[in-house]
């Protein structure tokens, strides 16, 4: 019964700020690596940014500087904050628990082996 659930998204204006929290249960959450990946219409799925076990991180060129990943192992959850957000970050966002090289360097998801959940809408507009 892994399960991750995602929350914190929501409507803000271009320039506002978001948390997004991403919350494991069911298995051990400290060795995996864990990406958060968005998807809107139209769009390809983007990997947006993943943090290492030992707390590295990693981040899409489009938001460096705007977004930070972060975690906390004893309450099994994994955070995004998001600011200075543009209507180009619009989209549903979601966390992947998953081998570190192939999540965050290659920004794929293996369906077979990776945990996931159902996401959460950002919507970036006026």
């Amino acid at each position: 019964q892994a399960q991750l659930v995602e929350s914190g998204g929501g409507l803000v204006q271009p320039g506002g700020s978001l948390r997004l929290s991403c919350a494991a249960s069911g298995f051990t959450l400290d060795y995996y690596a864990i990406g958060w990946f968005r998807q809107a219409p139209g769009k390809e799925r983007e990997g947006v940014s993943c943090i290492s076990s030992d707390d590295g991180t990693y981040y899409a060129d489009s938001v460096k500087g705007r977004f930070t990943i972060s975690r906390d192992n004893a309450k099994k959850k994994v955070y995004l904050q998001m600011n200075n957000l543009k209507p180009e970050d619009t989209g549903n966002y979601y966390c992947v628990a998953g081998e570190l090289y192939r999540l965050c360097v290659l920004k794929k998801i293996d369906e077979n082996r990776d945990y996931w959940g159902q996401g959460t809408q950002v919507t970036v507009s006026p």
